[in-house]
């Protein structure tokens, strides 16, 4: 195909007649979500998310690639599309009113299908299924998902590993995230827990499973399969680390040892998934005959003249004949100015500093002590205290409280 019918391509997904509709939607969903995404776009620095900068672009790839079924299709506007609307509006509120940021992203997404839903009907977003789907994949998790997920994986991890080393002839013993080889003990940090590794291999082996042309079941084991991959590798790098710890010492556990035996980790799993494709592939072999490979291989266009048999989309989000963009755009505009009308600020509490905490009680002495700065910087509480009790009876309790005077969308508490 020549670059002039890919040009043609173009105009016919995106009519000129469909930028100012386009602009409007853009300019209305930017005011609802230009601070909400800016706080996303931040959380990709951390290492765990660092892949959500290509799901963009993996997305608009996949849709590029259905461009031609897509355009083919008739435009059918429906009304079916303002369920989603109206869901994604009651989770934005939801999100702002709970303070909470993952609620806000998917609220955006069904907001974004519910506005194509009603333009373009059913059958074209069918044919986008997987793109629009796939966009879920650049929301971070919720932080008490993220936590919980985390301390399971270090455990599993943790556990794994030992095993592991047991099995290579080391003594190694586990106390929770602890692991004491005799010699040294390591700590199964977050860092370290697999989580950073388990959400990009799901996300890449939905991808592999996607191109993979074979039945449901065999795509369904191939995605499901990532987690228990993305675990055992894992256990077998912290294996490697109290392995190689005994020679090369702390070394093998920070630096340039610790980064590339992430990315190794990484690449050996994608390894497994490739090998696991070509096994899935050789079990019950499904041989298609000629008329159905026929029937599923598209008849692309291939002069100028063909061009012009497919739908006119000329219409597509033109604001005057579809009742479905005002009524969308009413929906947005309510929305964003509600939002300015309502006050979604905290209202602070009067306290006293935890620093008057007694340090005596019914017998019991207590001695303040003191975290060290770079854990109070990451806490980031509003106040702390921390007292080491004794009795008359030479019994000891550790007391540890902190308060945080805001639960704004994106903070989460945890113990040091």
């Amino acid at each position: 195909m020549d670059d002039t019918q890919q040009h043609v391509k173009l105009q016919e997904i995106l009519p000129a007649r469909s930028f100012l509709p386009i602009l409007i939607y853009s300019t209305l969903l930017t005011a609802l979500y230009a601070t909400d995404f800016t706080h996303m776009a931040k959380g990709w620095r951390k290492e765990d998310y660092n892949y959500c900068y290509l799901v963009p672009f993996i997305v608009l790839y996949l849709i590029w690639e259905k461009r031609q079924d897509f355009v083919r299709l008739p435009v059918k506007p429906s009304w079916v599309g303002v369920f989603s609307l109206t869901l994604g509006i009651v989770f934005y509120f939801l999100g702002q009113l709970g303070g909470e940021y993952y609620t806000i992203y998917i609220s955006s997404w069904f907001l974004l299908i519910g506005i194509c839903w009603m333009h373009l009907g059913w059958r074209k977003i069918k044919t986008i299924a997987f793109p629009l789907i796939f966009i879920l994949s650049m929301f971070p998790p919720p932080a008490f998902v993220y936590n919980r997920l985390s301390l399971y994986l270090k455990l599993v991890s943790s556990k794994l590993g030992v095993s592991m080393l047991q099995l290579s002839g080391m003594t190694a013993y586990r106390e929770g995230n602890v692991i004491d080889l005799g010699f040294t003990k390591l700590q199964v940090v977050d860092a370290c827990s697999g989580l950073r590794y388990l959400i990009p291999l799901i996300v890449l082996g939905l991808l592999i499973a996607y191109f993979f042309k074979s039945p449901f079941w065999k795509k369904a084991i191939l995605v499901v399969s990532t987690i228990p991959i993305s675990i055992f590798t894992n256990s077998l790098r912290i294996a490697s680390v109290g392995f190689l710890y005994q020679y090369w010492g702390p070394a093998v556990a920070e630096g340039f040892f610790h980064d590339f035996s992430g990315w190794f980790i990484f690449m050996f799993s994608f390894a497994i998934l490739i090998i696991e494709m070509e096994i899935l592939k050789r079990i019950f072999p499904q041989k298609m005959s000629l008329e159905k490979q026929q029937s599923r291989t598209p008849a692309f266009p291939e002069t100028q003249s063909s061009l012009n048999t497919y739908p006119d989309n000329s219409s597509l989000f033109t604001p005057l004949r579809q009742p479905h963009f005002w009524c969308a755009i009413i929906c947005l505009g309510v929305t964003l100015s509600a939002t300015q009308g309502i006050n979604f600020r905290e209202k602070i509490p009067i306290t006293k500093s935890l620093n008057h905490f007694p340090l005596h009680l019914n017998g019991w002495s207590g001695s303040t002590q003191l975290l060290e700065p770079k854990i109070i910087e990451a806490l980031d509480f509003s106040s702390y205290t921390m007292i080491d009790y004794k009795n008359r009876k030479d019994q000891h309790v550790n007391f540890y409280v902190a308060y945080y005077e805001s639960q704004r969308k994106g903070e989460s508490i945890h113990s040091p």
